[in-house]
């Protein structure tokens, strides 16, 4: 458990592509992968190349003893946590993981707002800025 985290967690740089391929040993159940702040670029279900891919996919599912083939392009620095939505397997059973992206900040891209802004007035107020 746990060797995706910290000293081992992997390691990107602000505007590279990051690829993986994520079985599921199963034997029952499907996984819902997803990468906490990110979104997919391309989806690879079934870890199928011979086809399209599906893009600007959130989640993906991966059938029991399956794969899938999963790229993004990591846009910002900071850590996003590799999870199974099936959260027992990843609090219990260790499908948890992180991918530790350094870099420059891209405030146009994604910064924290000022304390006590919420809502509609942080969308105004990121959409002011351009």
């Amino acid at each position: 458990m746990g060797s995706l985290l910290d000293q081992g967690a992997l390691k990107a740089k602000v505007g590279e592509t990051v690829r993986l391929f994520v079985g599921n040993g199963g034997p029952n159940l499907i996984s819902s992968f997803h990468v906490i702040g990110e979104i997919f670029d391309r989806v690879y279900t079934e870890a199928g190349i011979g086809g399209a891919p599906n893009t600007n996919v959130q989640t993906t599912l991966i059938p029991a003893g399956g794969a899938a083939i999963v790229g993004m392009k990591v846009d910002v620095p900071g850590r996003f946590l590799l999870v199974d939505h099936a959260i027992s397997r990843a609090m219990d059973k260790g499908a948890l993981g992180a991918i530790e992206v350094s870099g420059p900040e891209q405030p146009a891209i994604f910064r924290v707002l000022a304390p006590g802004k919420s809502g509609a007035g942080a969308l105004r107020s990121l959409s002011a800025s351009g």
